[in-house]
């Protein structure tokens, strides 16, 4: 028969059981980790091209506007530069000589997007597509509805062809071939030289905010409706403000095919640095790429730059061959030699 256990009976044993059992030396045991929110600061990179936009960019940041807005602000300045061939006014042509303009942006912290493809005889299409974002249940629009689209917003339509513009467009038509019905000119450039450009800014703020756009004119003289990677949320433009964000600029196709800009996030999201993420991407292109995009050795026939900065506000950026990117750090805007993967073929 077991004798009854009263409560202070059961007190006593189970003080005497705890006093027996050996405990560890608690202060050997690892401590588990204790992750703390680290800072932001403000930081801003874009392609070659957009000195002058991360240095506005920056500017508008630090008197705390928001990141798109910044951003947007930053790339208007190469849209309506007739100087610069590769984006908007001055923009070079398709092979009918039209002006096709591409962009895209997105807010990280509302997780917005908007863009719009082959729009035509509108100066700034990243204020396009930054309505796009802000007025609409959509995120793509293209082509004569784009257009529609912004002259309701009160866009004006206007040539964006400049004088130079149009006297390259009429050398390349000219010299396409021997046999045609134009007369050869003198070609500023080599005609096997295609000139492609392009500008992407990603920026983050004090706050941990990121946003991101891309915009360009495109492959010069390219087939009327081509539209490249620029306005392909995703491939020209990414961002998650988790994380941060990336855009990219060159060859838009061999783009798309990896979805980089989307990629790129994603390689930051498992822990890599901004550039390291740029290169990771670029090797995903390159094992993408057909035969034909490549030389006898595996080299790329072509040449692609990804830019990336994360929510701590690291930036980086990397390129198929040797090139440079502007960056603003917070402290000054800079060009800086960008990671790449291979010399130019001698």
């Amino acid at each position: 028969m077991v004798a009854p256990v009263t409560r202070r009976g059961f007190l006593g044993f189970a003080g005497v059981a705890a006093a027996s059992i050996s405990l560890p030396n608690l202060t050997a045991l690892p401590m588990p980790a204790v992750f703390r929110r680290r800072a932001s600061r403000p930081a801003a990179v874009s392609s070659a091209n957009g000195l002058r936009a991360v240095a506005r960019a920056m500017e508008l940041l630090l008197q705390g506007r928001d990141t798109l807005d910044a951003a947007v602000e930053g790339v208007k300045i190469q849209e309506l530069d007739p100087a610069d061939n590769s984006v908007g006014y001055g923009g070079l042509p398709n092979e009918d000589g039209v002006v096709q303009l591409d962009a895209s942006c997105m807010h990280g912290p509302t997780k917005r997007a908007g863009a719009v493809a082959a729009l035509e005889g509108i100066k700034t299409p990243s204020e396009v597509a930054r309505l796009v974002l802000l007025y609409t249940n959509h995120i793509l629009l293209a082509g004569e509805g784009a257009k529609r689209f912004a002259l309701s917003y009160g866009f004006k339509e206007e040539d964006l062809l400049t004088p130079e513009s149009r006297q390259l467009w009429l050398e390349w038509r000219a010299n396409r071939g021997p046999d045609d019905d134009w007369l050869d000119m003198p070609a500023k450039t080599p005609m096997v030289a295609r000139p492609t450009g392009t500008i992407n800014l990603d920026v983050v703020n004090a706050a941990g905010d990121v946003s991101s756009v891309t915009t360009t004119s495109g492959l010069a003289w390219k087939l009327p409706g081509r539209v490249g990677d620029s306005p392909i949320v995703g491939a020209g433009q990414y961002t998650d403000n988790d994380v941060g964000a990336a855009g990219s600029t060159g060859r838009g196709e061999s783009n798309i095919m990896v979805c980089g800009g989307f990629l790129t996030v994603e390689q930051m999201r498992r822990g890599m640095k901004p550039t390291d993420a740029c290169l990771a991407t670029l090797k995903r292109v390159l094992a993408q790429s057909p035969a034909r995009l490549l030389l006898a050795d595996g080299r790329p026939r072509f040449d692609l730059k990804f830019y990336a900065v994360n929510k701590r506000g690291e930036l980086g950026a990397a390129s198929m061959y040797p090139g440079q990117y502007a960056a603003h750090d917070g402290r000054e805007a800079a060009l800086r030699d960008a990671a790449f993967l291979f010399q130019r073929p001698g």
